[in-house]
Parts: structure tokens; C-alpha cells; sequence
């Protein structure tokens, strides 16, 4: 289980979030995608997705914030979770929208909304030198509340003749915003060059 030494309890956080559901549900995250690791390989570009689907599931289970029982609002728009008793259409500082990625900053959306945000930073680590059994390992944890005015457009770079990623958001100088938002972060991992690795300098991907 990720070590209680990793979590920086100056971290605020949503109302009623814990840091012990957290780390509980970092360890919920990497033993469950353990076994879907495979799709990393074969479609890498949804996997960041899967990560997010199950930091959902993980926190709807092990916290005071629950998924939206309504299928339409759970899989299509924000949020992906609200505080418990926040009603149907819970106000921005009682929802929190779940994300994976790769990256070690950035956080991109379909949508501006105003909102907590939890990103579980991710490597996969097929030889699983950092942790046996775990060949997807949770890194870091960053949770903060964004604006509307925190996003910016990215342009998409599909065309009329199809092909090209979606329309989508960023988070305008993410390392900037993210300072002290990291609640949870390896301390024998390092970033290189923008890329997390283990403190011993062995690249794992």
C-alpha cells in the first residue's frame, strides 16, 4: 500500500475527502489495472481513460464522494463524482472529476467546468523493478480546484477529412497552477527531462 510518508496533509482538499481514502484508493487503482495492463499496449491512448474509470470506482467505494447514479450525467459530463447528499446538481466545491495520465503536469478536459479535480499521475513498469506485482504504478496524486478561467482552448487536430484528436482544454501553465497540489507523491520517484523515474536513474518504459 502506498506509504503514509508520501502524503503531504497541508494538501487541501474537497469537503469531506480524506487523505486515508486516498491512499486506499491508490492501491485499489494499480492492483485492479494490474490485470488490465495489456490494453496499455494495445490502445495507450484510452488507457489514461481506464485510469480515471477506476480512481472513480476506487473513491465511490472507499469515500465520502459518490458517482452520479444518473448513467447519462456518470459517463458524459462532469462531474464524475459529488460529496455524498450534494443532491443531483452539486455545487463546483462539492464535485470532483477524476483523471489519469501519463503526463507529468498537464490536464486536459472536454470541458471548462469549475470544480476539484483528482489526477492519478501513472507510469506502466512492465518489469515491475519498482513495485512486484504492480506493473502500473500510481506516482503521484495531485487534487485542486479549478476556475473556468484556468483553461484554455486546444485547438483539435482533426480535419474535414476525418482522423486527428478531439476538441479539448488545458489547463494554462499547469506545472505553475499544480505547485502544492501534489497530496500524494513517490519519494523514490524523480522527474527527468518531464518523465517520472525511479530515484536509481533506470528508465521503466
Amino acid at each position: 500500500m502506498a506509504s503514509t510518508e508520501d502524503f503531504d496533509q497541508s494538501v487541501k482538499l474537497p469537503p469531506g475527502l480524506e487523505i486515508a481514502a486516498i491512499r486506499r484508493a491508490v492501491d485499489y487503482v494499480e492492483t485492479q489495472l494490474a490485470d488490465l495492463v495489456e490494453i496499455y499496449y494495445e490502445q495507450s491512448n484510452v488507457f489514461s481513460a481506464i485510469v480515471g474509470i477506476f480512481g472513480t470506482k476506487a473513491l465511490d467505494s472507499l469515500s465520502n464522494y459518490e458517482k452520479h447514479r444518473n448513467l447519462d450525467t456518470a459517463q458524459q459530463r462532469f462531474p464524475d463524482l459529488k460529496r455524498r447528499g450534494a443532491g443531483e446538481k452539486p455545487p463546483p466545491h462539492l464535485s470532483l472529476e477524476s483523471k489519469g495520465s501519463k503526463r507529468a503536469w498537464d490536464i486536459q478536459s472536454h470541458y471548462d467546468h469549475p470544480g476539484w479535480y483528482i489526477v492519478w499521475r501513472y507510469l506502466v513498469d512492465p518489469t515491475e523493478t519498482i513495485e512486484a506485482g504492480r506493473p502500473v504504478v500510481v506516482w503521484r496524486v495531485d487534487v485542486v480546484f479549478l476556475e473556468r478561467s484556468d483553461w484554455k482552448y486546444e485547438k483539435s487536430s482533426a480535419g474535414e477529412s476525418g482522423g486527428g484528436r478531439t476538441h479539448t482544454l488545458g489547463v494554462k501553465q499547469a506545472a505553475t497552477r499544480l505547485r502544492g497540489c501534489a497530496v500524494y507523491s513517490r519519494h523514490d520517484m524523480i522527474l527527468r527531462r518531464g518523465k517520472p523515474i525511479p530515484r536509481n536513474g533506470h528508465d521503466v518504459s
